[in-house]
């Protein structure tokens, strides 16, 4: 195990949950968030995306999943997590997660247009 994921921190505990329901979508989001914050976003992008996939109006996880692909640099696939994530979050009345996705998505294009 990194240094980045030790015994006992937040994402062990939800690998230690995700065998007992692999597709569960809380779960996967839960532990994709966690590993983003520990900066972790390649695997972080692997659990929310399933659970994007299992849960398709779950608004938090796209948020997480563009902001994953984001600090990958893949920047076209972001801006299209981030797109069908707003239509989401407008779908659910989620204006909080709106309001982030409209941050995190002028991010993203101040990054791409200096990347590119």
């Amino acid at each position: 195990m990194s240094d980045r994921n030790p015994a006992g921190s937040r994402s062990e505990m939800f690998r230690k949950l995700l065998p007992r329901d692999p597709n569960n979508p809380m779960i996967l989001c839960s532990l994709g968030l966690e590993l983003f914050k520990e900066e972790n976003y390649e695997e972080a992008r692997e659990h929310l995306q399933k659970a994007v996939e299992n849960k398709p109006d779950y608004s938090v996880a796209f948020r997480g999943l563009g902001r994953s692909l984001l600090e990958l640099e893949r920047y076209d696939e972001a801006r299209e997590v981030f797109r069908r994530g707003r239509e989401v979050a407008e779908k659910n009345g989620d204006f909080q997660t709106i309001k982030e996705i409209d941050v995190f998505s002028k991010r993203l294009e101040k990054r791409a247009g200096r990347d590119a």
